[in-house]
């Protein structure tokens, strides 16, 4: 079936834009732009490796947080060139405010000690343990007799 140019290759592109790719730096709320934290997720025996894209971001603009059994990593940038002449004039003045964000769900029994996480050449590298989840033990409630 053809489709009105304006909804492009596929119907549902911008609809899942919206929710997919946030906005743009300096306004509020920009997530994921430009395809920052493009990630690898690798399984083995003990557990998962993720490889997380950071270009341009540095060790101390990203963070980890665990959460209710998510593992949220932000990071944010701040960059500011002032280029002014001789009097003090500004020649050129640019400043860019951005983060990005992204959450997964590593089970609840995954606790800050087990995840072990390391930042090289713009790669952040997190190692999550597979943990089984704990089956609860059924307590017994008794229930009073009078009498």
């Amino acid at each position: 079936m053809l489709m009105p140019r304006i909804f492009g290759e596929n119907l549902f592109d911008d609809f899942f834009d919206d929710f997919m790719v946030p906005a743009k730096p300096g306004f509020a709320g920009a997530h994921n732009y430009n395809g920052l934290m493009k990630t690898d997720v690798k399984e083995n025996e003990a557990g998962f490796e993720l490889n997380i894209d950071l270009p341009g971001y540095g060790k101390e603009d990203v963070t980890a947080e665990l959460k209710n059994g998510y593992l949220t990593i932000n990071a944010t940038k701040k960059s500011e060139n002032d280029e002014k002449d001789k009097n003090g004039k500004y020649l050129r003045r640019e400043r860019f405010y951005g983060s990005c964000s992204r959450s997964f769900f590593v089970g609840k029994q995954v606790t800050e000690e087990d995840i072990k996480a390391k930042f090289e050449n713009g790669v952040l590298i997190v190692s999550i343990p597979k943990k089984e989840d704990q089956p609860k033990v059924e307590e017994k409630k008794y229930i009073p007799i009078e009498g």
